[in-house]
């Protein structure tokens, strides 16, 4: 018999995630869930036996584990304490302990490390906020005089509300009974690696195309003043044609990303390249390598300075273009919320009690040319043609 190794399997379970929550199904998602944090649970519970007997700290650092402040040992304590109880569903209804903050910090630390597109974005705790002001100008000019009717008008062009109380994600979280005899600093370091990864798969996704109706809006969809949203969903971007990568097609790029609202320009420093893995390698990767005259490669040979993030949330024979700090993304607990919850909707084994954690949140583009849609299905590969001209040979790459 195959014996799987742990980071094989731990990889099947977020498969089984991804695809749980492409769909509508609420139950094979809850079980998909609580079977992947089950996986995190089983992996935190070996590597606190490992450090139980060797006492090596590698393994408190390998495993996350972080030196809570008095908030978050309290917090947990508090947790510990309901879920020790005879009657947790009694303990957790009157328990009003929520999420400190910093745990929240801790995630999207957590989430930047391992995830490029979550690090490129905006990516904010907004756990005490229900709506966020967001300057979709970028930089704003001041203006000297009284604020006449002229200069309201512009300043309404370049200013959103994002309300950041529309999206909810839940995570389903199974906790042994052995597992609370770990101490607070354990059960810390599992809840922030059911969460982290909970956030990272849900939301990038939703980052790159989501709908806009219970998600936020992605990157993929048209957020224009006179978009028409249907149901709640905000429809895709008309396709831009890519079929090279050369000067003049990234200038074209260029040039859309630089018109930001009320018809002013802003500078594009560096453009975000997002696509399917598989793509990557079948169609972009070939664009970008090229062969020199003395056989030897020249990798990533982009005309402009580019970042590019391989994300399965892209669909095949698409790409999006865009200006990473265009895009924010707001999660948190809420105002209200952020309370661990007893649940018993799902139960797998004997010893264990299923809890609940709802975080709330939002994204969008702050402006509608901040991001392009392209078609690369006609993407040609990077070949080295040599000109010569009189006795001068020349080379350039298209």
């Amino acid at each position: 018999m195959t014996i799987k190794s742990k980071d094989l399997v731990q990889q099947e379970l977020k498969d089984k995630l991804v695809a749980a929550f492409k769909s509508t199904d609420e139950d094979a998602i809850a079980k998909a869930f609580s079977e992947f944090a089950q996986g995190i649970q089983e992996n935190v519970m070996n590597e606190f036996e490992q450090y139980k007997q060797t006492a090596d700290s590698s393994i408190l650092s390998k495993r996350g584990v972080h030196q809570l402040t008095a908030e978050e040992t309290t917090f947990y304590q508090s947790i510990i304490g309901a879920m020790k109880s005879n009657d947790p569903r009694q303990a957790f209804t009157t328990l009003t302990t929520a999420y400190p903050e910093t745990i929240i910090d801790n995630v999207i630390s957590d989430i930047k490390e391992t995830h490029p597109l979550l690090a490129a974005i905006n990516f904010t705790n907004t756990t005490i906020l229900t709506k966020m002001i967001v300057n979709k100008q970028g930089a704003q000019l001041a203006v000297w005089g009284p604020i006449n009717s002229a200069i309201t008008k512009e300043l309404s062009g370049a200013i959103g509300l994002i309300d950041l109380t529309l999206c909810k994600l839940s995570a389903f979280m199974p906790i042994a009974k052995d597992m609370l005899n770990v101490g607070p600093a354990w059960i810390d370091a599992y809840v922030r690696g059911v969460l982290s990864e909970a956030i990272a798969l849900a939301t990038e996704t939703a980052i790159v195309t989501g709908t806009g109706k219970d998600e936020p809006i992605g990157m993929d969809r048209s957020v224009a003043d006179d978009v028409v949203v249907t149901g709640g969903i905000y429809p895709q971007k008309t396709l831009m044609v890519v079929s090279d990568l050369k000067p003049k097609t990234f200038g074209a790029i260029a040039g859309m990303l630089a018109k930001a609202p009320n018809d002013k320009t802003r500078p594009v420093n560096n453009i975000l390249m997002i696509v399917n893995p598989s793509d990557y390698f079948t169609k972009i990767f070939p664009a970008i390598t090229v062969r020199a005259l003395d056989g030897t490669y020249t990798y990533n040979s982009f005309p402009y300075p580019t970042t590019v993030i391989q994300s399965s949330a892209v669909a095949a024979n698409r790409a999006v273009f865009g200006l990473a700090d265009k895009y924010f993304m707001g999660i948190g607990a809420g105002t209200t919320g952020g309370k661990i919850e007893y649940s018993d909707e799902f139960k797998f084994l004997d010893d264990e009690r299923v809890y609940l954690s709802k975080l709330y949140g939002n994204g969008r583009a702050l402006d509608d040319n901040a991001f392009i849609l392209a078609d690369i299905t006609l993407l040609t590969e990077a070949i080295l043609e040599v000109a010569v001209v009189g006795t001068v040979a020349t080379h350039e790459t298209v």
